[in-house]
């Protein structure tokens, strides 16, 4: 048997997909990074943390792997294919251990495995930016019986075959559900003089957003709902029949990760370095205070309210009750 004894978590903001329209973008951040050793972006940042944390003496036996997500299946296969083949460079030129498939894009279900299938085991919920996965070994036949087509599938490890839940919802992720819960549709580009007009932002307040490389115009509705219930409205309804709920996840422990981390840290309800404990109440509560808020003013923050309602309604649609417990942090 492996046991994990220690890893090292490192995010880079924003993701792989920012630098499509220019690759070289991707090489000059990499560059200013290993000039001036500030947090720039890029691949070899993350390669510089991993040359801390490896022995000089391993590198050459320590392979490489990135494995994209939601974010580059979004994009048009050219220009993904195009970005990845920089990165698949910026490895060779690596001192580690570089296979020929070190660089792809995951399908749903690969984004999904990220659990230890021991008799032990939890499961996984993490929201990226394009989709969210949930992953968990099932305990009883029941749940392998009634889930729908796709949302199981086979694992082997340790000459052991595990059958597992694990499904990724594309088009879930925090950023696209924000542009379907403006009313917008992914990929297609306002006309001149549109805007999205949403019951989840703050009366008044009006911007411009930018996802997937279409910017656009955004603002929130005169005053009147109160603004919890009114997102709490249009939240439902963009979730309507979207996710599978499955029975036995209220019994089993789940860790939550990415954007599910970084709003419970932006709200106060965990530490942002150490993370921490929380329930599914904790975000209602957390959405409903922030909308609160909001209704005087955006704040720092114009899409948290936005955010964590989503976020409450997305993990209740998935099965949890108000008092299901997730925690941030493996180690």
């Amino acid at each position: 048997m492996y046991i994990l004894t220690h890893e090292t978590f490192k995010a880079l903001k924003p993701g792989l997909s920012a630098y499509a329209d220019d690759v070289e973008k991707l090489i000059i951040a990499l560059i200013t990074f290993l000039i001036f050793q500030q947090s720039g972006q890029g691949i070899k940042e993350l390669l510089e943390v991993a040359k801390k944390e490896i022995p000089m003496e391993l590198w050459k036996f320590t392979p490489l792997v990135l494995k994209a997500t939601a974010g580059l299946r979004l994009l048009p296969g050219e220009k993904a294919q195009k970005l990845l083949g920089k990165v698949k460079e910026i490895f060779q030129a690596s001192p580690f251990f570089v296979r020929d498939n070190c660089v792809s894009i995951m399908n749903g279900t690969d984004e999904g495995r990220l659990n230890d299938p021991q008799k032990r085991s939890v499961g996984m919920l993490d929201l990226g930016g394009g989709s969210t996965q949930i992953t968990f070994l099932p305990r009883t036949k029941a749940t392998l019986q009634t889930s729908p087509s796709g949302h199981t599938t086979s694992f082997q490890m340790f000459n052991h075959t595990y059958k597992l839940y694990s499904y990724s919802y594309l088009g879930l992720g925090l950023m696209s559900a924000r542009l379907a819960i403006l009313g917008g549709v992914e990929g297609k580009s306002l006309g001149e003089g549109e805007e999205l007009i949403s019951p989840c932002l703050s009366p008044g307040f009006k911007s411009k957003w930018q996802h997937a490389e279409i910017v656009y115009k955004i603002k929130g509705q005169k005053a009147g709902e109160p603004l919890y219930e009114s997102c709490s409205n249009k939240v439902a309804k963009m979730l309507y029949k979207k996710v599978h709920r499955a029975g036995e996840v209220k019994n089993l422990d789940f860790y939550i990760f990415s954007y599910y981390y970084d709003c419970a840290a932006e709200a106060g309800l965990i530490d942002k370095e150490k993370g921490g404990s929380l329930t599914v109440s904790d975000f209602e509560i957390a959405a409903k205070y922030v909308c609160k808020t909001m209704e005087i003013s955006p704040g720092n923050s114009p899409f948290l309210c936005m955010d964590l309602t989503y976020i409450t309604f997305l993990l209740q649609e998935l099965g949890f009750p108000k008092n299901q417990g997730f925690k941030t942090h493996l180690c």
